[in-house]
């Protein structure tokens, strides 16, 4: 049977992040991975999910599976930290949601409710966009398209091009979007940009999918969904891909949520019942652990407050080796990236040629990808004047940044 199958290539991010473990050079340096990681490069566990770990040790009485939406409180808290606390649509019981195996599950059980409603749907996603954007969501046979997004020129967001694109929208497709920290430029929408979308949406009748994996690591947990919670009041039906990987640190817990604002209370039943049966022919259940623990910190009035304090932490730490490597790479190179002082989150292109960036890696053991996205959060006091010294030598014999 298997005779016919040929060995396929492995990730390319994945694949770089091994190269660097197995390089010998003590000083090399790896920006490839989007996990976060601490001074130390370490990917540090929340003292409130350490908290709320000890407390499930000591109360679990069962493994039996969770219900096939998921676990109760991580429902209700996952609602209320995307829609905040006072949400018309909350009121209304307008919302549905679904607990899924990461982010990643929430983006593919979205796109299996997209292709039952309206098989014909087009789905647009920006250029560039994350990897994985483009199988979790083209795997169910969903036609996509793209819009133009980040101006490599500019280093920020060409939106004239993305709206004159997604003029071309129509009112039975589905526009994915970035709810913050855009991966893998950094370069967000502002709150005026978010207006005309929701704008153009209004008008068009197309439906809005945004994804939301970086929440409380641009500028704050209500900021960071303020275009999200614009499009919630704009428009009749929106879909959320929630991932707790990076904001709670559960990166191997797989803990997310699939959440949808339907038009009534009704049609958030009925999809709801939708995204079961369609969840029960994927994975049949959900993992229990990390939701477990966020729905216990969302429901915990000493664990809550702790974790945001936490969040916030992390949060200003990425924006202060932002600035700090703004002067770092100006001073090294003589060039400006003082773009990357504006953008938001864990990523940046520098704006690297292919060339340059496999020059990084082969004589400095310098690791980003082939993009030149770096994770801000690899960076640390021991390894970025290296960086910074690494980028102006191969920037030398091109003496220009893109």
């Amino acid at each position: 049977m298997f005779e016919t199958l040929e060995e396929l290539p492995g990730d390319p991010i994945l694949g770089l992040a091994a190269a660097c473990k197995a390089d010998p050079n003590p000083n090399k340096v790896d920006l490839t991975l989007g996990v976060y990681m601490d001074e130390s490069g370490v990917t540090p566990v929340f003292d409130a999910i350490r908290q709320a770990q000890a407390q499930l040790v000591r109360e679990e009485s069962s493994k039996v599976y969770l219900p096939q939406v998921g676990d109760a409180e991580f429902n209700s808290g996952i609602r209320s930290l995307l829609l905040g606390e006072s949400s018309s649509a909350l009121a209304a019981g307008r919302v549905m949601s679904i607990q899924t195996p990461g982010g990643c599950g929430a983006l593919r059980l979205g796109a299996e409710l997209v292709k039952s409603a309206e098989p014909a749907a087009r789905v647009w996603l920006s250029t560039p966009s994350w990897a994985n954007h483009k199988p979790l969501l083209g795997s169910v046979g969903l036609e996509l398209q793209n819009y133009r997004y980040y101006d490599s020129d500019s280093h920020g967001v060409n939106f004239g091009a993305m709206m004159a694109d997604l003029e071309q929208a129509r009112s039975t497709d589905v526009v994915l979007l970035h709810g913050c920290c855009h991966n893998p430029c950094g370069a967000d929408l502002s709150r005026q940009q978010w207006s005309e979308l929701a704008a153009l949406a209004q008008r068009i009748g197309f439906t809005p999918f945004v994804d939301v994996a970086y929440q409380g690591m641009a500028d704050g947990i209500e900021e960071d969904v303020h275009g999200l919670r614009l499009l919630v009041d704009s428009v009749p039906e929106v879909i959320i891909a929630a991932s707790c990987s990076k904001n709670f640190g559960l990166y191997r817990e797989r803990t997310g949520a699939i959440v949808v604002v339907a038009a009534d209370a009704a049609r958030a039943r009925a999809l709801q019942s939708q995204g079961t049966v369609a969840a029960r022919c994927i994975y049949s259940m959900p993992p229990a652990h990390g939701a477990i623990l966020a729905g216990k910190v969302f429901s915990s009035e000493q664990l809550n407050p702790l974790w945001r304090r936490e969040l916030a932490a992390m949060c200003e730490r990425m924006n202060s080796l932002r600035a700090l490597l703004v002067e770092k790479l100006n001073a090294a190179t003589g060039a400006e990236f003082n773009f990357i002082r504006g953008e938001k989150g864990m990523f940046s292109l520098l704006g690297l040629s292919a060339e340059q960036v496999q020059r990084l890696r082969t004589e400095h053991s310098v690791y980003i990808l082939g993009s030149s996205r770096i994770n801000i959060a690899g960076i640390n006091p021991d390894n970025i004047d290296y960086l910074a010294s690494s980028v102006a030598s191969v920037m030398r014999s091109h003496n220009s940044v893109r």
